[in-house]
């Protein structure tokens, strides 16, 4: 088959959603500097996450996980690719309509769903308000998923990886005019969402209709390729629900203690970056590729794109995962540490970053390996796995909070994630040697993690070195600059003193086409 241009792909797609992460951190330093972790910003933060859950549950969760490599075959193969999309889209836009109908009427239920705690205080009310607000944004951009995960199967991934910028500014926007016109902060922060919704689906429409594909809603129909679809999607579907059942364990865990929703909310952005850029990037370029070699019949292929991810993933995801954990509290100080967040939040936060860190490499592999599962049109098995990893993080979570507190939420999202990422690799096992290591990875593995740990002893080394640099407001952000710059020459050469990689090998690994 025509080769494809792996490693560009998830450079291309990690490289926008770096930036969308980045324009991210100064929307949420602009949250913390307004709101801090008080009862305004955790009504929000629940608000917020009530579309996004059904969005990864309906959209990006379940759906496209049976509509890509559905839809990447038919483009291989030319059997109307484009019929098929605009019968699935018209099935989501109704079923999430009726959805989103339903839920506001019920709203005040799912903010309980989600935090129990704010039960009796102001929390529930403006929680309950920013949410009939915030919702109509899942059905915008669960078409934009779609249309997202349309452009990708083509490996057109510039516009599905630069419209999550979109949502940050209109964010960032909307804060900025709030505070200058004296508005209410949290009403103005809601009435974004909706609004960056159809922007974002704009943006995504307009690239698939230059692709060829300029789909048109149309009446719902049951052919057999959307049969096909539903039962591929069923356990999809089931799924995604363990997996917010686990974001809803932790967000109850959590709303039992004064600013823990804030803390928790504000540790997932920061670690969410290497997780957005490497992890995402990578799930959403292999999919579609394994889907198409498969299609072909390129096995020698699929394994060289497995195993090259997996390479790709542990080259950055060590290293970040080490970062997060040694030099946590530095980051939470100088990145959020302003306004109405202070130091009475800067440790906690820090402590529940180090723990998401912990199972960072976790997270990602399972980005790496549900791909050989998802093209193979077999979503049954990491229903199973989920629903182990869903136990595992319930006993956690619930059982360990009367003794660690709000960071057993934390504790339990990481033991859980290597709990899953364990459960996928045994599987995949099964699946003969096109899910096999070869030996360029089993090289390079152990020296990537050697490499990582020196990178970790010269950041505490560091961290000591600069002191209070790290904490004075007109130095601490040249001396973060200055930490991180360090950290990444010192891996930078231990990388290449080890032999993980040389210069010429990092510099084909970026252009490689296969």
């Amino acid at each position: 088959m025509k080769p494809v241009r792996l490693m560009r792909g998830f450079v291309t797609v990690g490289g926008w959603t770096l930036g969308s992460r980045m324009v991210g951190f100064i929307r949420d330093m602009m949250i913390a500097a307004f709101l801090g972790a008080g009862p305004v910003a955790e009504a929000y933060f629940v608000a917020s996450s009530l579309p996004n859950m059904f969005r990864r549950f309906f959209a990006e969760g379940a759906f496209n996980t049976a509509f890509v490599p559905l839809f990447a075959k038919k483009l291989e193969s030319g059997d109307d690719p484009r019929g098929f999309a605009e019968d699935a889209m018209s099935g989501l836009a109704a079923t999430v309509f009726l959805v989103s109908a339903i839920a506001m009427v019920v709203m005040p239920w799912l903010v309980l769903a989600m935090a129990a705690g704010f039960r009796g205080d102001e929390r529930f009310q403006l929680a309950t308000l920013y949410g009939r607000i915030c919702f109509p944004y899942i059905f915008f951009i669960s078409l934009t998923a779609l249309l997202s995960g349309l452009l990708n199967a083509g490996h057109r991934f510039f516009a599905a990886a630069a419209a999550p910028i979109l949502m940050n500014l209109v964010l960032i926007i909307a804060m900025l005019m709030a505070d200058w016109f004296g508005w209410d902060m949290g009403l103005a922060m809601s009435w974004s969402m909706p609004v960056a919704g159809i922007a974002q689906l704009a943006m995504v429409w307009i690239a698939a209709a230059k692709m060829g594909f300029p789909l048109r809603l149309r009446r719902p129909r049951l052919t057999p390729d959307i049969r096909r679809l539903l039962i591929i999607a069923g356990p999809a579907v089931l799924a995604g629900g363990v997996v917010q059942v686990n974001l809803l364990v932790g967000r109850q865990v959590a709303s039992f203690f004064d600013g823990a929703i804030g803390w928790l909310t504000y540790a997932d952005r920061l670690y969410q970056l290497p997780l957005g850029v490497f992890g995402i990037a990578i799930g959403i370029v292999l999919l579609p590729d394994i889907s198409r070699r498969l299609k072909a019949g390129d096995d020698l292929g699929g394994r060289h794109a497995y195993n090259r991810a997996t390479e790709f993933a542990l080259f950055l995801t060590v290293p970040a995962a080490i970062a997060l954990i040694v030099i946590a509290t530095p980051l939470i100080s100088v990145l959020f540490g302003r306004g109405d967040f202070g130091a009475a939040d800067i440790t906690p936060t820090a402590l529940v970053l180090a723990i998401y860190g912990i199972g960072l490499p976790a997270f990602v592999m399972q980005k790496v390996l549900q791909p050989l599962y998802f093209a193979r049109e077999d979503t049954r098995t990491p229903f199973r796995y989920a629903v182990h990893a869903m136990v595992v993080n319930a006993i956690a979570a619930i059982g360990l909070a009367p003794l660690i507190g709000f960071s057993a939420a934390a504790l339990g999202t990481t033991i859980a994630g290597w709990t899953m990422a364990g459960q996928l690799w045994w599987g995949s096992r099964s699946m003969g040697a096109a899910t096999q290591f070869d030996d360029r990875l089993k090289r390079r593995a152990p020296r990537i993690l050697i490499s990582a740990l020196i990178m970790g002893a010269a950041l505490i080394g560091m961290t000591a070195f600069l002191g209070d640099s790290l904490h004075l407001p007109g130095k601490r952000y040249l001396a973060l600059a200055v930490l991180i710059a360090g950290g990444i020459a010192v891996y930078a050469a231990a990388i290449l003193l080890t032999g993980a990689f040389t210069v010429t090998e990092l510099k084909a690994t970026v252009r490689r086409k296969r």
